[in-house]
């Protein structure tokens, strides 16, 4: 059997080689002759004669071949090719130029055919078409050694220059390298995780520092806006001055309650000041003193039943600087229904307040003393009007102050539905307040009310129904304006007289002079003691003219004018001494 790796089996003809297997294995095939009688070029058969010719050193090689024995005479056998090999190592073949074949004369062998330079798509034909072979071909690569004109000595083993492709490169191995990879990505995703935990953690600080901070202003910019921060009301700023708050700007009404079955009045003024954003009602006494419009002196309760809501509002608003826009008429037949239309309200009474309409004496009280009572309109119009054994008539007056802010705490804030509930009522009210105007004007007190910005205050008024000036000052300028009002150019100078004679008789003769004169007289009661010189004294520069006129007509020296500080309700206040002596 003809064995393609076996040349010399058979004899039956010449064979050449034509390839290597995957092994590195030579192949085989029977070798034909070239058309024409020309043989084809083969440079692997010179190199096999020469094997052959050295005693078959690269002859035939069988499967027992060892491609690393040593050749005869000590040189070592040329490696075959093997295209397998990429790295040239041992199991491979330097692809590089071989060294010279050493010259074999001295043993009577031919040289050997020079080596073609390495082709890697094969030799090229050069004699005409080639017959295609029939059996198993391989690719042939082409290694030929350096032509002889190109061929240089060996250097000596000091000198020898190495070039770049006889030296082989070790790679690392696959494994660990893919463990060193592996180990950077797990370190590199463990950091960035770190950091990405680190930048999350700062991104929810800061959002949690912004929302705080926002939260904060909104606060302080919603107490700021419903002025409950500290220092931002009237009352709390105790260094204003009374140019300050005469410039704020305030709604007032006067409030007149009438007692149908009891008799009697009782007066607030209900005062919403636009500017602090705080509600107030101030409880007039009725003993306060006013001036007609005749110049005659008489006291609140008995201008409201004699003179008419319109005479009043006048004098009142002479007397403590204010500017009330309109009088509410409030019988205590409409109490009852405006309470009962609001729903009851609650109220802390200080007394047990029978029921007027029993007729035992030991019934069951209609109200009971207690905190956060619960009072119908009947019950709130009862302990409105009440008024006990030995009790002041303040103490009366301060009760239904009480019953006035449970009735807001009560209404609407919403100025339309407010305006529904005082046209239900049918009340007739004096021009010019309407009741649009009332029921905006009570939606607004009632919208202070529910938010903790709505007080009750008292009116001190002295014995005489005088106003003193070291009491009434925090209210009339606080709560009211500050000053009296600016009277118009030609309106009466309104003056104060005190008392300090220690006669009786000479305020009301100083009152005739005053009247006479053409200045409104306004009474400042009688002083706990006696000064030996009687006093004018104006503020404002404006009224120093006014002052002097007062001391003329008085009979007093111009030398006793000067300025200084007056009454809250007055131009000019005089003090009036043991040197003033009427006229007969």
């Amino acid at each position: 059997m003809n064995d393609g790796y076996d040349a010399g089996h058979g004899g039956d003809g010449p064979y050449e080689l034509v390839g290597y297997d995957e092994y590195g294995r030579p192949v085989y095939r029977h070798a034909q002759a070239a058309p024409g009688g020309q043989q084809q070029y083969d440079p692997y058969q010179q190199q096999g004669q020469q094997y052959q010719q050295h005693g078959r050193q690269y002859g035939q090689q069988g499967y027992g071949y060892d491609q690393y024995a040593p050749a005869e005479g000590g040189q070592t056998a040329q490696r075959p090719y093997d295209p397998y090999d990429p790295y040239g190592s041992g199991a491979g073949y330097d692809t590089g130029q071989q060294p010279p074949t050493p010259d074999h004369g001295s043993h009577g062998y031919p040289p050997a055919a020079p080596q073609q330079p390495y082709d890697p798509y094969g030799p090229a034909a050069t004699s005409g078409p080639q017959p295609r072979v029939a059996e198993q071909t391989a690719h042939i690569p082409q290694q030929a050694g350096p032509r002889e004109e190109q061929r240089a000595p060996a250097p000596a083993d000091g000198d020898r220059d190495y070039r770049t492709e006889q030296f082989a490169f070790v790679e690392e191995p696959a494994a660990d390298s893919e463990d060193v990879i592996d180990w950077m990505k797990f370190t590199e995703n463990r950091t960035e995780r770190r950091e990405e935990a680190r930048r999350r953690a700062r991104t929810r600080v800061v959002a949690l520092v912004v929302t705080l901070a926002l939260v904060a202003a909104g606060g302080v910019g919603y107490l700021w806006y419903a002025g409950k921060l500290p220092g931002m009301s009237s009352s709390d700023d105790k260094t204003g001055s009374a140019t300050a708050a005469g410039a704020q700007k305030r709604d007032v009404i006067a409030v007149h309650l009438h007692d149908t079955k009891g008799g009697g009045t009782s007066t607030a003024l209900l005062v919403d000041n636009t500017t602090t954003k705080q509600g107030t009602a101030v409880l007039v006494p009725n003993a306060l003193a006013l001036t007609g419009d005749d110049g005659s002196t008489t006291t609140l309760a008995q201008s409201v039943d004699e003179q008419g809501p319109d005479a009043t509002r006048t004098a009142l608003d002479s007397s403590l600087g204010t500017d009330i826009e309109g009088t509410w008429r409030l019988d205590t037949p409409y109490l009852q229904i405006l309470v009962d239309l609001v729903g009851n309200i609650e109220v802390d009474t200080d007394a047990d307040v029978a029921d007027p309409e029993a007729k035992d004496k030991g019934a069951t009280p209609l109200v009971r003393k207690g905190e956060g009572q619960t009072l119908s309109g009947k019950m709130a119009v009862a302990y409105a009007t009440y008024r006990g054994r030995g009790e002041s008539a303040d103490t009366q007056l301060q009760r239904f102050g009480q019953v006035m802010q449970g009735v807001l705490r009560k209404l609407s804030s919403d100025p339309q539905a407010a305006t529904t509930t005082v046209q239900t009522l049918g009340l007739i009210l004096d021009p010019p307040l309407t009741e649009n105007d009332l029921g905006s004007f009570l939606a607004g007190l009632s919208d202070r009310a529910k938010g903790g910005d709505f007080r009750t205050t008292l009116l001190p008024v002295q014995q005489g129904g005088t106003l003193s000036a070291e009491t009434s000052d925090s209210v009339v300028k606080d709560v009211l304006g500050g000053t009296a009002k600016s009277p118009d150019e030609d309106a009466a100078v309104s003056v104060s007289v005190r008392n300090a004679t220690g006669e009786e008789d000479r305020t009301g003769k100083a009152r005739v002079v005053l009247l006479n004169g053409g200045f409104t007289f306004l009474s400042g009661g009688t002083a706990s003691g006696t000064e030996a010189a009687s006093k004018v004294v104006y503020a404002d520069a404006a009224d120093k003219e006014n002052a002097v006129e007062v001391a003329k007509t008085l009979g007093l020296p111009t030398d006793a004018v000067a300025q200084g500080k007056t009454t809250a309700n007055a131009r000019v206040s005089v003090v009036l001494g043991q040197d003033y002596e009427p006229a007969s």
